[in-house]
């Protein structure tokens, strides 16, 4: 069971979910907010890992978003950094999903010295995966209208409840492999409620500036990076092209999964978190 805690920072009072023992081990959304369910990608790290949940700015009961300024990537990571000296972590490994994912890739090129490792999983580099015609995102892909009106409606505070629901089973069904593992999935504990400002910004600025391939190869610390071979989000290319990037990376594609193999292969992530632990064991 998830704990929730709140945590006094430099930079404000900030929510947390902790669950399992271990290292250290911090996982955030840009635009999601948790709560005691937990969540899909977090829950198999708990079986070697002391998991923190962390709700970012905006999300949950951690501080408002007050203006733009504090949604930039820069400021993110220095947020997630004021939890990690709260907690007195020396240094912490940081895993992320999706535009998690992305917050790892920043917060190894902006603060490495922090972290014993990164994981990473069906994310990308760059903005360009936007761009990629196997993307939702891409205004060449046959469901990109659909997914502008869908974010558009989340985004909408007067969208009522079950329309939310409703669309966010649809936006969902675009990225898992089948309807069945969908709902088999939907009967798993999971939270990550979208937070509207934050999402609005991330695809109307903060991905249009976004580019860290060049600063990849100064990374040195373990990167274990991950994919999902189907995916209609962040396509597998963008894995693979991560992967290349950092010197000390380790990749591994799950074959039967679109963008959520931490459920769509349920026993194949929980080795590959396991691997994962093992490998840190020897570095």
């Amino acid at each position: 069971m998830w704990e929730r805690k709140m945590i006094e920072t430099t930079r404000g009072t900030f929510e947390y979910f902790t669950c399992g023992n271990g290292e250290p081990l911090a996982i955030a959304h840009f635009y999601s907010a948790f709560n005691e369910k937990g969540n899909w990608f977090a829950n198999p790290f708990t079986k070697q890992y002391q998991v923190f949940l962390l709700n970012v700015r905006g999300a949950g009961n951690s501080p408002e978003i007050i203006c733009d300024e504090e949604l930039k990537l820069h400021n993110v990571i220095l947020d997630l950094e004021a939890i990690r000296e709260a907690l007195s972590f020396e240094k912490w490994t940081f895993a992320g999903h999706s535009t998690g994912g992305m917050l790892a890739l920043q917060y190894a090129v902006d603060k490495q010295q922090s972290l014993t490792s990164i994981i990473c999983g069906c994310s990308a580099a760059s903005k360009e995966y936007a761009s990629h015609p196997k993307s939702i995102y891409c205004t060449q892909n046959k469901n990109f209208n659909r997914i502008i009106e869908i974010m558009e409606s989340l985004n909408n505070p007067e969208t009522p409840l079950e329309k939310r629901k409703s669309l966010d089973f649809e936006w969902a069904l675009m990225s898992f492999s089948s309807e069945n593992k969908l709902k088999n999935a939907l009967t798993i504990p999971n939270s990550g409620r979208i937070v509207g400002r934050a999402l609005d910004y991330f695809r109307k600025v903060a991905v249009k500036q976004f580019d860290l391939r060049p600063s990849l190869q100064k990374v040195e610390i373990p990167s274990f990076i991950f994919g999902g071979l189907l995916d209609a989000q962040c396509p597998v290319e963008f894995s693979y092209e991560i992967a290349e990037l950092i010197p000390n990376s380790y990749l591994t594609i799950f074959n039967d999964s679109n963008h959520y193999p931490f459920v769509e292969e349920a026993q194949a992530f929980n080795a590959f978190v396991e691997e994962t632990f093992n490998t840190l064991k020897y570095v």
